[in-house]
């Protein structure tokens, strides 16, 4: 009787183990799984992506869009801009393939900027793909504009964006961020500005964390997208523990199984004791 307890108890502890580490590890897959959608999904947004952020300074802004329709093509792509704090100078980066046109609107308020008087500004930047150059799914592609002087006033700029579709779809990239939300579905592009050249300074001259004018956009976009490269690295991570904790768990099963069916066989063929007698049967 004390064989087949001990035996019953030491199966119970031991099976433990394994069940548990194969519920481990399926959490922990799951979790990564969830973070690496996550981090994806935000970078399938549409990003500005700038050189410079200094207020008062000139820069290039590149914009980063994705091809999400798993159908259709992206057309075109309008990037509507600041106009109660405009941009004075802006002009569009050639783009083989696509034709750009810059729109441009009267300011209810003219402006002074580096002594000329700016009475009207430009709005949107449209750029329409040719035939045969639209933007598959799956792909995306950089579209680029330079302007300036920053405004010195307000902490961050949007630049609400339209997608179109061949086949008629319009995303409107124009939701913005609240405060301690999560990230809207279609969120505006923008980015924060920091604090403005100090006097005399060459407006030309202040790209972001020293980025020359030769910086690609591909740089810039490293320090703009730090956050999602964080969210899939950890996601990464987290897969891989989660793979190991099955494989582990999955070892340890199999290994408890094989303990189990010698245990069994020497339970079942160990010699019993007669209750009355207490000799050997």
């Amino acid at each position: 009787m004390s064989v087949r307890l001990s035996t019953s108890s030491a199966r119970s502890a031991f099976g433990r183990g394994p069940a548990l580490g194969l519920r481990v590890g399926v959490v922990a897959l799951a979790l990564a799984t969830f973070s690496l959608v996550g981090a994806a999904a935000a970078e399938a947004h549409v990003r500005a992506i700038p050189e410079s952020t200094a207020g008062g300074s000139f820069t290039k802004i590149t914009f980063r869009v994705p091809s999400e329709s798993d159908t259709a093509k992206t057309t075109s792509v309008a990037i509507n801009l600041p106009t109660d704090t405009p941009l004075a100078f802006v002009s569009a980066q050639h783009l083989d393939g696509w034709k750009v046109k810059i729109d441009k609107t009267k300011l209810a308020k003219p402006v002074e900027v580096e002594g000329t008087t700016i009475t009207e500004a430009a709005s949107k930047v449209t750029w329409t793909a040719d035939k045969g150059s639209e933007l598959s799914p799956g792909e995306f592609q950089e579209f680029a504009l330079s302007g300036g002087p920053l405004p010195t006033g307000p902490k961050s700029l949007e630049f609400p964006a339209v997608q179109t579709y061949s086949d008629g779809t319009v995303a409107n990239w124009n939701e913005p961020q609240p405060e301690g939300a999560d990230e809207p579905e279609h969120p505006v592009p923008s980015f924060e500005l920091t604090a403005a050249l100090p006097a005399g300074a060459d407006a030309d001259a202040a790209p972001a964390d020293d980025h020359s004018d030769a910086a690609t956009a591909g740089d810039t976009a490293v320090e703009a997208s730090d956050s999602d490269g964080t969210a899939r690295a950890l996601g990464i991570a987290g897969l891989v523990a989660g793979l190991l904790g099955l494989a582990l768990g999955a070892v340890a099963w199999t290994r408890s199984g094989a303990a189990r069916t010698p245990a069994a066989a020497s339970a079942g063929t160990s010699p019993s004791t007669d209750s009355t007698t207490g000799t050997r049967a």
